[in-house]
Parts: structure tokens; sequence; C-alpha cells
């Protein structure tokens, strides 16, 4: 009988143990789930801010990462934003490279990327944390990012002497789940019309510089990015006409959203 008691008192004490166990099992699971959930929460909550600032140049912004790109137009330009964690630049021209403006930015945490011939006219004194020299056909992983340099330049015979081949970079951003597309000065060059899975492209246009608003549009409807922003359309005469390119868009897919953004004001 105290053999068949003491063999009860076990069994529930097992059974007891078991259930704790299984509690506290489930409750670090739990709280494993909810980790999780709030990373991915938190990942799905930062969007690609984009704020155009004049011609070529631009800020773009993902979650607490700064992106200038092609700054232009003194500190007074960007003073509302943060100081660059990154800084982008195309090419060698002053619409692009303004020396000025990266003097006094305050570059104490960016990375400046650009190609070999950019770099090589950066002034020894400039106070920037990293200098990243890539080619066409380069690319590398970041902080928050991933950067692939894609060839600009012209094809008009006129347009030569403008961007040679191998001069400058566009580029193509990886950030979160979004490819996009940064033109810098070039024509429709099969590099641009070889381009996939785009979901943003800021697009060039204006002569006699880079392309037509047409060769422009027949470029985008070959590559069909998401979405489309003009930029860089201010020419030798005057504006190119944005409305006309998203006229030819539209009409070509109706899928590519045309985004025209303020670069003027």
């Amino acid at each position: 009988m105290k053999y068949l008691n003491l063999l009860l008192i076990v069994t529930c004490f097992s059974v007891f143990s078991c259930k704790t166990d299984s509690k506290e099992s489930n409750n670090q699971t739990s709280e494993a789930d909810n980790s999780e959930l709030v990373a991915e929460n938190s990942d799905k909550e930062k969007v690609l801010d984009i704020h155009p600032i004049s011609h070529a140049t631009m800020v773009l912004s993902y979650g607490d990462i700064d992106i200038y790109v092609d700054p232009t137009g003194g500190a007074k330009a960007f003073a509302s934003f943060s100081k660059p964690d990154f800084v982008l630049i195309t090419d060698i021209h002053g619409d692009h490279l303004n020396l000025e403006t990266l003097k006094a930015l305050d570059l104490s945490n960016a990375t400046i990327i650009g190609p070999k011939t950019v770099m090589g006219k950066l002034p020894e004194d400039l106070k920037a944390k990293v200098l990243m020299t890539i080619n066409n056909g380069d690319s590398a992983t970041l902080n928050g990012f991933d950067v692939e340099a894609i060839p600009m330049y012209n094809l008009r015979e006129e347009a030569l002497q403008f961007h040679t081949k191998g001069r400058g970079n566009g580029y193509v951003l990886t950030i979160g789940n979004e490819r996009i597309y940064i033109s810098g000065d070039t024509e429709d060059i099969a590099e641009m019309r070889a381009l996939e899975n785009i979901d943003k492209a800021f697009v060039c246009m204006n002569l006699p510089w880079t392309m037509t608003v047409d060769k422009a549009a027949e470029a985008v409807l070959e590559f069909k990015p998401k979405a489309v922003y003009p930029y860089h359309y201010r020419g030798k005469d005057g504006m190119s006409d944005v409305s006309k390119f998203k006229t030819l868009i539209n009409q070509g897919d109706e899928d590519i959203d045309v985004v025209q953004l303020d670069w003027y004001n």
C-alpha cells in the first residue's frame, strides 16, 4: 500500500513538472516570436524618402541613413537634413561635383563614393570619414544598402565630348527591398536599356548634354521600372517637356508610374 502511495506521489510530481517545463518553453518561444515580429515590423516601417534639392541633387533617406546625391547649393541647401552618412557623386561637372558645397558640409560621418576621375579632384584636406572609389561595373556592400556603378555616356556624335564612356557613374542602389537607378548624365545607352527589376528610376533628359525626352521615354519603356522620376531636365534652351515624357510613358505602358517632383523651385 505504501508502495502504491509513493508511486502515485512520484507520478503527480512528474506530471506537474512536465506542465511547468512546457509552460516555460512556450513562454520562451513566445518571447522569441515576439522579438522576431518586432524586428520584422521595424524593417517594414522603414520607407525610402526622396527629397529633390535641385537639378541632379537629391537626398535619399531610409531610416536613420541619409544619402546625398551630387550635393550642390552649399550647406544651406541641406540645413533641414542630418549630416550625410553617404555621398554619391556621378561626374566631374560642376552640377554634380561641387567642391564648395562639399567643403561646407559636415562630412565627419560620411563615406564619399565616386569614380576615379571624381576622387582625383577631391582636395586633400577634405574631412570625410571614408573615400571610396568605384568605377563602371564595380559594386560594394555598405552599411544599410548595396551600390553598383553603371556606365553613363553620350551616343550622339555631336555630344561625345560631354561624357565619355568610363569617366562617370550612374548607380543602382539596393535599399531595403527596392532597386533604385540613378542615371547620371547619359543617353539611352545599352546598359540602361538592359536594366532589370528596377523599382525607382531617376532619368535625365536635357540637350545638348544628355538625351531628348523621346529617347529617355524609349529607354524607360524598354527596361520598365515600376516608377520613373524625370530629373536633370534643365537644358541649354530651358526645361525639357516632362509632361510630354509622362504622356509617352503612359501611352506605352500604363503600369509605369511617372512621378514628377519639383526640382527647380
